[in-house]
C-alpha cells in the first residue's frame, strides 16, 4: 500500500512582511465567467437563452456597476476572465483595463480542470492566452482555475506558459510558492472560500438553493476578514459580476469595503502586486525565510 502524503508538497507560507508596514492584505478579485460558465457546464445551454442570460447580466449591468463602486472606494482589483468572455464582451474587458484593474486568466470556456483530459486543459490555457493577446493586447501573469480545481501537471503547464501566480488553492492564509517535480511552481495566493459569492447569492431552476441575505453575508465577510487581519494573512475574494453585480448584492460589497477602510493597516492589492511583492521578498530572503505563524502567538 502506498504511503499517504499531503496533496500539496509545498511548505507552509514564509513569513514575509507586507508592504509599508501593513498588517494584512486584501485581494479583491472577480471571476468574469459571463455566459461561458453556463456553456462549459452544459453545452446544451447554447439553446437555452434565458439560462445564458444569467451570465449575460455581467456585461450589461454587473461589470459597469462594480467598476463604479471600485472607483468610489479607490480600489484596484483583479478580474479573472475566460477567453470566451474576452472575445464576446470586448468593451467590458476594455473598460476593466481602462479603469486600471488587472485582467488575469480563467480558462477559455470555464471547463473544470481534469487530469485525465490534459489535452483539453492545454487547449483551454492556450486559447485563453491567445484571446487576451489578440483581442486586448495583454499577456496575463495570473490564473484562477475554473471551478477552483487544479493538479501538478496543470501548474507546470502554467509555468511553461509564463503564468507567475495562481489563486485557486484553499490551504493557507498567506502566499506561498508551489513545489513541482520539475522545480519551483507559481506563487499561490490562496482563496478564502467564505468570500465566494456564488455560494450565497445565486440560485437557478436546475440547481435551486436558498439565498443568503445581506446581513448574513456581511457578518461572515467581516468576521473572516477581522480574524485574518489578526493573523496577518491575505483575504482573497472570489466574486462574480453576475452575483455581486445584482442590486442588493452590490450593497454587501459596498458595506464590506467601507468596513475595510476603517482600518489603516490593510494593503489592498491586485494579484500581480501581491505576487511581485512575494517575489521581491523571496529574492531578498534566500533560504532565510521563516515559516509563518499567527501574529497572536
Amino acid at each position: 500500500m502506498k504511503h499517504p502524503a499531503p496533496a500539496n508538497p509545498a511548505p507552509p507560507a514564509p513569513e514575509f512582511p507586507w508592504p509599508q508596514g501593513k498588517r494584512c492584505a486584501l485581494f479583491p478579485a472577480f471571476d468574469v465567467d459571463a455566459e461561458s460558465v453556463w456553456l462549459g457546464g452544459d453545452p446544451a445551454n447554447a439553446d437555452r437563452h434565458v439560462t445564458l442570460s444569467y451570465g449575460g447580466y455581467e456585461a450589461r449591468v454587473g461589470i459597469p456597476k462594480i467598476l463604479e463602486l471600485l472607483a468610489r472606494h479607490e480600489v484596484r482589483a483583479t478580474f479573472f476572465v475566460t477567453g470566451w468572455a474576452v472575445e464576446a464582451h470586448i468593451r467590458s474587458c476594455e473598460a476593466i483595463l481602462a479603469a486600471g484593474h488587472e485582467i488575469a486568466h480563467h480558462g477559455y470556456l470555464h471547463l473544470k480542470p481534469d487530469a485525465e483530459r490534459f489535452d483539453v486543459m492545454i487547449e483551454e490555457i492556450d486559447r485563453g492566452l491567445d484571446a487576451m493577446r489578440r483581442v486586448l493586447g495583454i499577456t496575463p501573469v495570473g490564473y484562477r482555475a475554473p471551478w477552483g480545481e487544479s493538479f501538478p501537471a496543470l501548474l507546470q503547464l502554467l509555468v511553461d506558459r509564463g503564468i507567475r501566480y495562481s489563486s485557486s488553492w484553499r490551504d493557507d492564509i498567506r502566499p506561498y510558492r508551489h513545489v513541482l517535480p520539475g522545480g519551483p511552481g507559481p506563487v499561490e495566493i490562496p482563496v478564502n472560500y467564505s468570500f465566494d459569492d456564488w455560494s450565497y447569492g445565486l440560485t437557478h431552476r436546475s440547481s435551486p438553493r436558498a439565498l443568503f441575505g445581506r446581513e448574513a453575508v456581511l457578518a461572515i465577510w467581516r468576521d473572516e476578514f477581522d480574524q485574518t487581519r489578526e493573523w496577518g494573512g491575505v483575504t482573497t475574494m472570489v466574486m462574480h459580476p453576475q452575483v455581486t453585480g445584482r442590486p442588493m448584492r452590490i450593497r454587501i460589497l459596498d458595506d464590506f469595503l467601507t468596513h475595510i477602510r476603517t482600518y489603516d493597516d490593510v494593503w489592498i492589492a491586485t494579484g500581480r502586486e501581491i505576487m511581485e511583492h512575494y517575489e521581491a521578498c523571496e529574492a531578498g530572503a534566500g533560504d532565510t525565510a521563516r515559516v509563518s505563524r499567527p501574529l497572536s502567538e
